[in-house]
């Protein structure tokens, strides 16, 4: 199995920027499909991005073109980049792994979760 533990939130404001990263142990990192969810208080938690073990990528359409989910399996780590965040984005952020290279975006397909990370966007 794999050990997942996500860095990186904090408090920012509206327009800012943060990183998320996500330092996987155990098996080999490489070998899983990775993704980031999403939890805010009282909501399900929600799909975010995703990245297959060569590198596609996929968006929740709400994330695209202000989150860059990636991956360096030298490092064992799986990150997200996060622009232009709006009070919307506030949430609990989770990383992901999957053993099944098709895992899509339902949190059902994910074998392996970390405890997160709580990210606050301030107006």
């Amino acid at each position: 199995q794999v050990q997942l533990t996500e860095s990186g939130g904090g408090l920012v404001q509206a327009g800012g920027s943060l990183r998320l990263s996500c330092a996987a142990s155990g098996r080999t990192f490489s070998a899983y499909h990775m993704g980031w969810f999403r939890q805010a208080p009282g909501k399900e938690r929600e799909f975010v991005a995703r990245i297959r073990t060569y590198g596609t990528t996929y968006y929740a359409p709400s994330m695209k073109g202000r989150f860059t989910i990636s991956r360096d399996n030298a490092k064992n780590t799986l990150y997200l980049q996060m622009n232009s965040l709006d009070p919307e984005d506030t949430a609990v952020y989770y990383c992901a792994a999957a053993l099944r290279s098709g895992a899509g975006d339902s949190v059902s397909e994910y074998n392996y979760w970390g405890r997160g990370t709580q990210v606050t966007v301030s107006s």
